[in-house]
């Protein structure tokens, strides 16, 4: 057997992983340097993980959603399974919005991206490598409890958004692009028509948030994220200004703030200029404290209590593969 160039980890259950797997698994058949290990659960990703170390791979691909890649990348960093030179990690896409995935370039069919990875597999790969720092979640007191891996966490009512789509829309069984329609419109209805209803998604509970060098903000918020991405989902550039490697982003509960906050993304000026209701900060370590809110991490929900906050640090990088340049 042809030593494996890359090793595919694939999780079936992944939403939109339903339709494309038999193609993916066809492809891996006609391909021995593809070692494709497949889970259905989280919990044996660690296992997973333990075997692919022993194929001493080129490359790391993940086939799934945002949270099967946090999963992984908490395996990566907690379990030590590659020692001090894990494979660079690749995304393939998978038909939801995974920020990961964009990030990193992996849009359209993951059959494509697949054959690229090869393609890349087969030559030297620091052409396409791209360092990416981490965040790392710990909730409570314990600084000494195992993180949390992930690139992006949305909290207030951007994590009440992504619950309402998950649990309120995506069950209707619409496509993704009407289902991200539908619950952006329900956004618009409740935060700038100021509509209040049962169908609509919640109102954001008060948040403190404590970012170490520059003090406290505390409020509603309408969007609330931490990431260590250079750009959104509208491909904006976040700014550099300030020290630290985690990104955050907080609008105020407020028509103004969330119509000005839209058009800075839109405008590629967050972080570069200030804007009156958005806070952009830089840093290493924030803290996120309130009672019965909750926050996302690359597709897993923690929830704030009083006395037991989420702190939130910078891990180790990680190499990843960019397929588009």
């Amino acid at each position: 057997m042809e030593k494996a160039r890359i090793a595919l980890l694939s999780n079936p259950k992944s939403t939109g992983n339903l339709a494309q797997l038999p193609r993916v698994r066809a492809f891996c058949a006609d391909h021995p340097d593809i070692f494709h290990y497949e889970v259905e659960r989280a919990d044996q990703i660690g296992e997973a993980l333990r075997t692919i170390a022993r194929v001493k791979p080129k490359m790391l691909v993940i086939n799934g959603g945002d949270g099967t890649v946090q999963t992984a990348l908490t395996e990566i960093h907690n379990g030590a399974h590659f020692g001090d030179s894990p494979p660079p990690v690749a995304v393939l896409p998978n038909g939801k919005t995974n920020l990961i995935a964009l990030d990193l370039g992996a849009q359209g069919d993951p059959i494509e991206a697949l054959e690229r990875l090869l393609a890349f597999a087969h030559t030297d790969l620091s052409a396409h490598i791209v360092p990416r720092e981490l965040i790392a979640l710990r909730c409570g007191d314990g600084a000494d409890a195992r993180p949390v891996i992930g690139m992006f966490l949305g909290g207030a009512g951007l994590a009440d958004t992504m619950l309402y789509c998950r649990d309120r829309i995506y069950p209707l069984g619409l496509p993704n692009g009407l289902s991200h329609v539908i619950t952006a419109l329900a956004v618009v209805m409740r935060q700038l028509l100021g509509l209040r209803a049962s169908f609509l998604p919640p109102d954001p509970q008060p948040l403190n948030v404590r970012v170490r060098r520059d003090g406290q903000i505390s409020g509603k918020f309408a969007l609330l994220l931490v990431t260590t991405l250079d750009k959104l989902l509208f491909k904006s550039e976040l700014g550099h200004s300030g020290q630290g490697t985690l990104k955050l982003i907080a609008v105020e509960e407020r028509r103004g703030s969330v119509f000005r906050g839209l058009l800075a993304s839109l405008l590629g000026k967050l972080g570069h200029a200030p804007v009156d209701g958005v806070h952009f900060e830089r840093a290493d370590e924030i803290s996120i404290e309130g009672s019965n809110s909750n926050v996302i991490l690359d597709g897993e929900m923690f929830s704030t209590a009083p006395g037991r906050p989420i702190h939130l640090t910078s891990a180790t990088p990680l190499s990843f593969v960019k397929l588009a340049a």
